[in-house]
């Protein structure tokens, strides 16, 4: 029998092997693809072109520690900063610059009160100071377990201003309220809300204003670019985990968790049964859910649970391209635009026009899209002369209406997608040697991610913390499952690449190992008589 097993290789599935590992524990991670790291990993989608599957730029994972703690720089993770880490052009037709956003707070003003006017640099410095320390008191709580006490204790002594209950207030409002209090320029508004969106919510949503506000902590530190594609980072982990004796197996899918007595059975497709003292799942909650059903877990507490936890409609595609030429942008002050994220939305009304179709099974009237293109970042990613551009666009439905299907679809919309980039970058379409079309469906079968939602559950507000997916499997527990342990973008802190729900996990392994041999030692001292 060993000490744990780890079901899926998810960074946060690895992050809890890795601490597990370090320890002392004997641990085997398994996985149903031949790829390891799900969403953050990295392949060759084109000759040369070393191409992500999810992921791209990571953030919250810079502010955690985990780097550090599991000295992953040793194993060959490096990064390189996004700055600036984000570009909103100005639109089409328009004489106006775009905003850059810079590491520096002093260059991003400068750049806003050039596009926006001396008023609206001067609110963006209020909005990053409000905004900054509440955005690292977040950070905080992300990186503990979503207990009341540690959730207080990471808010605990910020600056209240005009007292807790407007504090409370503030978190509580939609991304919209808070930019509607800072700001009066709809582009400005509008590429903001678009950074917050990505975690899914539309910033009307309430909820969503910390969303926004998050982008006040990339004066901080700002997005990075892991040398090599996102997948470094899962390199990283793996040969962390193999240093320390555990164990990777690829290709391989868990079809059952049992209990048996005091320890657990994983059952594999290869016919393996491996017997262990704890269970981490870092797969979808809804199919560790499944899993325990094929082992006799209770099928009524498994339906009620199911009900409950909200998959959403779907969130995006995404559209990989090979070029021979980065975006080229008129309203940019030089190509170093293109090393961070480009948000390439100028009004909010957009957005939610994307997401109101999207609830209706409808594409977007316009796609709503992300670029990034880091090969003018990191190099290694292309072959010489060429380039690597991603293009997300959200919101587009995982269930079409009509009866309307992905695999006729898709290709078309990935043209609208290039389409948007054309308009405000004219002569991009020219330059797309290849491309590689990621669907809501395809999302789904290739990464396992249900509904084709990249944050496994929705990210509303009913969804996150001590709400993550439900109250009562929100403390990366299952009751009634003993020393089995939740972790993945399903449990808090949610999606995004943070290790911090691999780490929580691990920790409340290692803690409940801990208070059991004390106990067992207890009984061996004073034995009841």
């Amino acid at each position: 029998m060993i000490d744990a097993v780890v079901v899926g290789s998810g960074h946060n599935a690895l992050v809890s092997a890795c601490y597990l590992a370090r320890t002392g524990w004997s641990v085997e991670v398994i996985e149903r693809d031949t790829v390891p790291g799900g969403a953050v990993s990295t392949v060759e989608r084109f000759p040369g072109h070393r191409v992500d599957r999810g992921s791209s730029a990571h953030i919250m994972v810079r502010h955690t520690g985990i780097v550090e703690e599991l000295d992953l720089h040793a194993h060959g993770l490096r990064y390189l900063d996004c700055d600036p880490w984000a570009f909103a052009p100005a639109p089409a037709g328009t004489d106006r610059p775009g905003i850059v956003f810079r590491r520096s707070i002093d260059a991003t003003c400068r750049s806003i009160e050039e596009s926006c006017g001396p008023a609206e640099a001067d609110a963006y410095r209020r909005f990053v100071d409000v905004w900054g320390p509440r955005s690292a008191r977040v950070m905080q709580a992300f990186s503990r377990p979503p207990t009341a006490p540690a959730l207080l204790s990471s808010f605990w002594g910020l600056d209240t201003g005009a007292g807790g209950s407007d504090l409370s207030r503030q978190f509580l409002a939609s991304g919209d309220a808070l930019l509607d209090e800072y700001f009066d320029d709809e582009r400005l508004k509008a590429a903001l809300a678009w950074f917050g969106a990505q975690s899914g919510p539309p910033m009307s949503e309430p909820g969503t204003a910390p969303m926004v506000g998050f982008a006040a902590l990339m004066h901080t530190i700002p997005p990075g670019r892991a040398v090599g594609g996102s997948g470094a980072l899962t390199a990283a982990l793996a040969s962390r985990l193999r240093a320390d004796s555990g164990v990777l197996s690829l290709g391989e899918e868990v079809t059952v968790l049992r209990r048996d007595g005091t320890c657990w059975i994983t059952r594999t497709s290869e016919g393996r049964e491996i017997r262990s003292r704890t269970i981490i799942a870092g797969c979808h909650v809804l199919t560790t859910l499944s899993l325990l059903e094929e082992g006799g877990f209770d099928k009524q507490a498994l339906d009620r649970w199911r009900r409950r936890i909200r998959v959403g409609p779907g969130i995006g595609m995404v559209v990989r391209l090979a070029t021979d030429a980065l975006p080229s942008y008129p309203s940019a002050p030089d190509t170093s635009v293109t090393s961070g994220l480009q948000l390439l939305v100028s009004d909010r009304a957009q957005l939610r026009l994307a997401h109101g179709a999207a609830l209706a099974g409808e594409l977007p009237p316009r796609p709503a899209v992300l670029g990034m293109s880091f090969s003018g970042l990191d190099p290694t990613i292309a072959p010489a002369g060429q380039h690597q551009v991603t293009l997300w666009s959200q919101w587009q439905p995982y269930r079409l209406s009509g009866g309307r299907r992905w695999s006729d679809l898709a290709g078309s919309e990935a043209d609208r997608i290039v389409d948007e980039v054309e308009a405000l970058a004219p002569g991009f379409s020219a330059s797309v040697l290849d491309r590689h079309v990621q669907s809501p469906r395809d999302l789904e079968d290739e990464m396992g991610l249900i509904g084709g939602n990249v944050m496994h559950v929705e990210m509303s507000l009913d969804q996150m913390m001590m709400w993550r997916p439900l109250p009562e499997l929100s403390g990366h527990r299952v009751p009634g499952a003993e020393h089995l342990y939740l972790t993945g973008a399903s449990t808090h802190p949610g999606g995004g690449v943070s290790g911090a729900s691999g780490r929580s996990a691990a920790t409340l392994a290692l803690h409940d190992a801990r208070r059991a041999a004390r106990t067992a030692r207890l009984r061996r001292l004073w034995p009841r008589r």
